[in-house]
């Protein structure tokens, strides 16, 4: 697991300033590695996209509205995972209801059956390749957040939004705490010690965590 120095960051998040080769460089990872990917698993895509429907009805992507570099709003998508009357299905539900309440998911009656398994393996977030590749999202950065969500990092939101929101970023690969000095800590190492390296040592972290938790 990537540990950069200790630093006292919590109160403030640094902005990054590639210069145009680094810049370049990362375009060129992301580009390298999500084209390939795309064609690869096409008929993967197009099975999942056939059982969401199959399964329930309604659309195939789910469409969340998050902030982007600059602070810019843009869509991320994703498969659908839930019923279209998924929240009326849970608040239906009052035992379900407060183990969500709680951040447990697995009784999530708001799941369907295909959305609780691509969940399971991660599938679910397989099209914000298509971020990648019109530049709203990069394979690699901090964890994209809902314009409510960004509120909680008060000034330090300009280090957040001074770079693309990531596919997998060091604060995936290291235990996804909920505190949010621990998330702005995270995130501030990301954007403190970049280097394209950096990027390719969370990308091969982000597959042996993937590997390891759904084995």
């Amino acid at each position: 697991m990537f540990r950069a120095p200790a630093t006292n960051t919590v109160n403030t998040l640094p902005t990054l300033n590639m210069g145009w080769m680094n810049r370049w460089l990362k375009l060129g990872l992301d580009y390298a590695l999500t084209l390939p990917t795309l064609l690869l698993i096409a008929p993967l895509l197009m099975v999942i996209a056939a059982l969401i429907k199959l399964d329930s009805p309604g659309p195939v992507f789910y469409r969340r509205r998050v902030v982007g570099r600059h602070g810019r709003e843009f869509d991320a998508f994703k498969f659908r995972t839930m019923y279209i009357d998924g929240n009326d299905r849970l608040i239906a539900d009052r035992e379900s209801w407060m183990e969500v309440l709680q951040g447990c998911i697995d009784n999530d009656p708001r799941l369907t059956r295909v959305g609780r398994f691509l969940r399971r393996y991660g599938l679910d977030e397989l099209p914000r390749l298509f971020n990648v590749l019109n530049r709203t999202m990069s394979l690699v950065g901090p964890r994209m957040m809902t314009r409510p969500e960004l509120l909680k990092f008060g000034h330090r939101v300009n280090g957040y939004t001074s770079v693309l929101p990531g596919m997998t970023g060091l604060w995936q690969v290291s235990g996804h705490s909920r505190a949010v000095d621990d998330r702005v800590e995270l995130e501030s190492r990301y954007i403190r010690n970049w280097s394209i390296l950096l990027d390719v040592q969370i990308l091969i972290q982000s597959v042996v965590v993937a590997f390891t938790v759904h084995a």
